[in-house]
Formats: structure tokens, C-alpha cells, sequence
């Protein structure tokens, strides 16, 4: 039954006045009255007497009103016992990320998230953006903080958090460190390049698609820092994240391409965040 119905009946039976429960309820007399009767005509019984001006329980009425008074202060209890979950943060959080993120953008976030919140259990997974992707997608992981795909499921809701622009690199004493930068020029050399599928590499094959060349590759890994060691002692070159280009690196600009990536976190559409999940959103900037 609607507890609206269950209130007008207490709140009548409190005041003894039709007119007084409507206005203490922002009603009109007519709603509250036709509340009232859709009430007795569900219990087959009257609850009020009408005895002149006055507004009287009857038999049945006195019989009910301790349970709905029950009725109605459970359901006040129940509310507040949900307004107070808001508020308790704890529990686990199980979450994603990529080595790269986890290195050089998470460590102050989780810090200040642990001091805030030292009751949620952190369960923190160091994976691949593309699979991260797809666990959340999936189900297994509540969030992942990782590259943003360009073409994400559906089921999938990324927020971008961070951008991320990219630079082809050589070392300093590499070859095509004295060489004019052209992508015909770059593909003579061993590429270092995250593996295939990954959302960098599909990046700097999008930039040689038009010009139909086709990358030398050297060596695969999904591991930056590794890629940054390989460039440095001149194995090859890459195409990393602007911010780990250091004294051991030179950056190669070329025309028209000017790579980035975005950061972000994702989550699942249907999926309902907890109230770790939630604060640990928020902790993020520009939030």
C-alpha cells in the first residue's frame, strides 16, 4: 500500500481535522479526503466517524493506528539507514590501470585516497588498457583508469581525465636524429612500439596508412619505461608520452601529426558504483 495513503490516515488521526492534515501535507481537502476513501474501500472497513465537526477513530481505525505508526517509522528508519550508507566508505575496491598511469599519475591520488579513506580495501590491478576495457566490460573490474579507446562499447562510459600528447623519439646519437623528419625516412628503422592492437600502435599505423608504408618493427612491449631504455641506448625509435622525454632522448617533430592519447577512467553502463567507487571518482581532477 502507498505510504502517502498510511500518512494522511496518521496524520488526520493526530489532528482530528481533514483541513489541518491537508495543509500540514500541501494537499487539498478533496485529495486527502479522496485518499481516505480509496483507504476504507481497500479495508472494507471505515476508519473515521464524522460525529459533527469532530473526526473520530473508529473501532477499526484505533485497531490499525499503532501499525501504521509502526509502519511509517520503519519506513523513516529505513531512510535514514540508506542516507547514512552515503556516508560509510569502506569496503573493497577493485580496480585497473596501466603501468604507465599507475607510475606517473595515480601515486598522489592513491595517497590522498588511502589517508581519506583508510577503510576501503584497494585492490588494484596493474593490466593493459585494452584489457582492462574489456574486464569492466566484462565485469570482473569496477573501474580502470587507463587509455580511453577511440571506439568503445557501448556498455562503456570513459571519461577523460588527463591528455596525453605523444612524440616519436630516437636517442641523441641515432641516426634519424640528423635526418629530415619524414615518415619515409622513419620506417627505414627498427620501430619500438607498444604490441598490435594496443591503442598507441593503432595511432602511428593510422599516420603511415595514407602513405602506404609499412612499419620495421624491432621489438614489442606494452611496457613504456622499457621502450624508453631501448630507445636511449639507440636500438630503435618510439613514439612515447611527451612527459617521460628526458636529457637521454630527442623528440622528432613531424608535419601535420601531432599524436595524443587520452586518460580516463571507465566503467560500466549498467553497473551501479559503490560508495568507494564513487569517492574515488571524485579524488580524480575535475571532479
Amino acid at each position: 500500500m502507498d505510504t502517502s495513503v498510511l500518512q494522511s490516515f496518521l496524520t488526520i488521526a493526530q489532528t482530528g481535522s481533514f483541513s489541518t492534515a491537508a495543509e500540514q501535507l500541501h494537499l487539498t481537502q478533496p485529495a486527502i479526503s479522496k485518499r481516505i476513501a480509496n483507504f476504507e474501500s481497500h479495508l472494507s472497513k471505515k476508519v473515521f466517524d464524522r460525529v459533527g465537526r469532530k473526526i473520530l477513530l473508529t473501532e477499526a481505525g484505533e485497531k490499525i493506528l499503532p501499525r501504521v505508526q509502526h509502519i511509517l517509522s520503519q519506513q523513516s528508519a529505513l531512510k535514514e539507514d540508506i542516507a547514512e550508507l552515503g556516508d560509510v566508505v569502506e569496503g573493497s575496491l577493485t580496480m585497473g590501470t596501466s603501468h604507465h598511469i599507475g607510475l606517473h599519475h595515480l601515486p598522489p591520488i592513491l595517497r590522498q585516497y588511502n589517508q581519506s579513506y583508510p577503510k576501503v580495501e584497494l585492490d588494484l590491478h596493474f593490466i593493459d588498457s585494452e584489457a582492462a576495457c574489456l574486464a569492466v566490460e566484462q565485469g570482473t573490474l569496477a573501474l580502470a583508469i587507463v587509455t580511453l579507446p577511440s571506439n568503445p562499447s557501448k556498455q562503456l562510459v570513459c571519461t577523460p581525465i588527463w591528455q596525453d600528447p605523444l612524440t616519436v623519439v630516437v636517442s641523441k646519437d641515432h641516426p634519424l636524429a640528423f635526418a629530415p623528419c619524414l615518415f619515409e625516412t622513419l620506417v627505414e628503422f627498427p620501430a619500438l612500439l607498444p604490441n598490435e592492437g594496443t591503442f598507441t600502435r593503432a595511432i602511428v599505423k593510422k599516420a603511415l596508412q595514407p602513405l602506404d608504408l609499412t612499419l620495421n618493427i624491432g621489438l614489442t612491449t606494452n611496457y613504456l619505461e622499457t621502450l624508453k631504455m631501448m630507445v636511449s641506448v639507440g636500438l630503435g625509435w618510439s613514439i612515447l608520452p611527451a612527459s617521460m622525454i628526458d636529457n637521454d632522448l630527442k623528440a622528432l617533430s613531424f608535419p601535420n601529426f601531432f599524436p595524443q592519447r587520452q586518460l580516463g577512467i571507465v566503467h560500466h553502463r549498467q553497473r551501479s558504483l559503490s560508495v568507494a567507487a564513487q569517492k574515488f571518482v571524485q579524488s580524480l581532477p575535475n571532479h
